[in-house]
């Protein structure tokens, strides 16, 4: 069991290389917080408001992210593999150089937000936003609307996010 600071103010702090495995932030404020190269996997960000914080390099595997709003963090280089990001506000978030593997982002709003040459098996549905989305990814992506669960990528990924706004380019994978 880790840490529990739900409902507290941490914003603004800096908590570099810190160690938040497991622990259960539901509800926090960590607006604009440095969590540079933290180790917060399995952790529960449940509604906590993450605007303009720092997530570079960290480690988010199977953390809880439902409901939370990550508007302008940094999430460079971060790894996020089987995360729970349903109807996540992450407007303008930069995903540079991401790995985002079963990541669950359906009813989020990715407006805005900027991908670059990362891993993007992720799932959506027709609630998901990619309103002003730019950048590059490697798919393909799992699809959850009424004709069930469905895989796209390649080109038709491009042509399916470019009706809903974004400017992505899909990138093949090399060897």
């Amino acid at each position: 069991m880790g840490l529990d600071l739900s409902g507290t103010d941490l914003s603004g702090g800096s908590f570099p290389e810190s160690w938040f495995t497991d622990a259960k932030l539901v509800g926090a404020k960590l607006i604009g917080v440095d969590l540079h190269r933290s180790d917060a996997e399995g952790a529960d960000f449940s509604g906590a408001d993450l605007t303009g914080a720092s997530l570079v390099r960290v480690n988010l595997d199977d953390a809880v992210c439902r409901g939370a709003v990550l508007d302008g963090a940094d999430l460079v280089k971060a790894s996020l593999y089987g995360v729970d990001a349903s109807a996540a506000s992450l407007r303008g978030t930069r995903f540079m150089g991401a790995s985002l593997i079963d990541v669950d982002f359906r009813g989020s709003d990715l407006s805005q937000a900027v991908v670059r040459e990362n891993t993007f098996k992720v799932i959506v549905d027709e609630k998901t936003t990619f309103t002003e989305m730019p950048g590059t990814i490697f798919g393909p992506l799992q699809l959850i609307d009424r004709e069930g669960r469905r895989e796209i990528g390649g080109a038709d990924l491009e042509q399916w996010l470019r009706e809903r706004g974004g400017d992505v380019r899909v990138l093949e994978r090399r060897g």
